[in-house]
């Protein structure tokens, strides 16, 4: 079938051979993301990451379930970075949205990383411009854990939303690991728990040390997701953000950033690709990496002389 046709069509089938064929580098990938571009743009994205046992995903599903009372069309893209050998977070997703996945207004599609992240942030954002020429009026990025790969993902979205909960542990480490960059709303979930008060002015505390650089202060709610207690909330403040981007240019500046940093990262990308098949893999890198094992040459002067041949070619 043509995938490209089949997207813009609304067939969710097509969708999900688009995304595929992204997640798997089939060799029509690039060729299907050209073809969809200029069909993108439209769609509000939301990134929703924490730390494993959250409950995101049934945060998720209950958002995803008030968007469609609102008419909205809804795509969710769940991140699992655990092998797609074990299940995981694709089989644990998968149970709690079922309800939602029969829903036509809803696509659902889990990406594993395969045992490694490289990539990763690229073919999740694709995965995100596919949906968003499927027609989805909100696409939810859902991330487990808050390393390094998810604060990459999540610069794809509009508005992150951070979800922690209480009880797990050194709290305010969970907060200094990079989340307050990235939060623009932060959400206490299983608010029922003992310590959400604790969690609650820890949250409070850093986003105070941290200062506000810009007009937008992130609100931090607290829900019971498990019994759909406080979405509502979390709804009004992920509409004010996004109010508040629109109305104060936010929105542009931010996707603007967040196109230079895709293209800068396609381009480093393309450039590892060619070193690898047109250097790396040479007799003459082999014994290039004798030498410098043997300290008879330097590698700051090899990679100079390496990124001046490429250049010259």
């Amino acid at each position: 079938m043509d995938i490209v046709k089949g997207v813009l069509d609304r067939s969710r089938l097509a969708a999900a051979k688009g995304i595929t064929a992204v997640e798997n580098e089939y060799p029509e990938a690039t060729g299907i993301m050209q073809a969809l571009y200029p069909h993108t743009g439209r769609a509000y994205i939301l990134g929703i990451t924490g730390p494993p046992g959250a409950g995101k995903s049934t945060l998720t599903d209950k958002l995803a379930k008030e968007y469609r009372k609102r008419g909205k069309t809804v795509g969710i893209i769940a991140v699992d970075p655990t092998s797609p050998y074990s299940g995981g977070a694709i089989l644990g997703d998968r149970i709690r949205m079922m309800d939602i996945a029969m829903d036509e207004g809803v696509f659902i599609r889990s990406m594993a990383t395969r045992g490694s992240l490289g990539g990763l942030s690229q073919k999740t954002a694709d995965a995100v411009k596919v949906l968003d020429a499927f027609g989805c009026d909100i696409i939810i990025i859902e991330t487990v854990g808050v390393g390094q790969s998810e604060v990459d993902i999540v610069k794809t979205a509009d508005t992150t939303m951070v979800v922690l909960v209480p009880g797990l542990g050194d709290d305010i480490q969970a907060i200094k690991a990079g989340i307050l960059e990235i939060g623009d709303l932060f959400t206490i979930n299983k608010a029922d728990r003992e310590g959400v008060e604790k969690l609650h002015i820890e949250i409070e505390m850093m986003l105070e040390l941290s200062g506000n650089k810009t007009g937008w202060k992130p609100p931090i709610n607290r829900t019971i997701a498990s019994e759909s207690e406080g979405v509502l909330s979390v709804m009004d403040s992920i509409e004010a953000h996004a109010k508040y981007l629109k109305e104060s240019d936010e929105l542009k500046t931010r996707r603007a950033e967040s196109i230079k940093t895709e293209l800068l990262a396609m381009i480093a990308e393309r450039i590892r690709r060619h070193i690898n098949k047109t250097v790396a893999e040479t007799r003459d890198f082999e014994n290039t990496i004798l030498r410098l094992q043997q300290r008879e040459i330097d590698p700051y002067s090899i990679a100079d002389d390496i990124l001046d041949k490429i250049i010259k070619q």
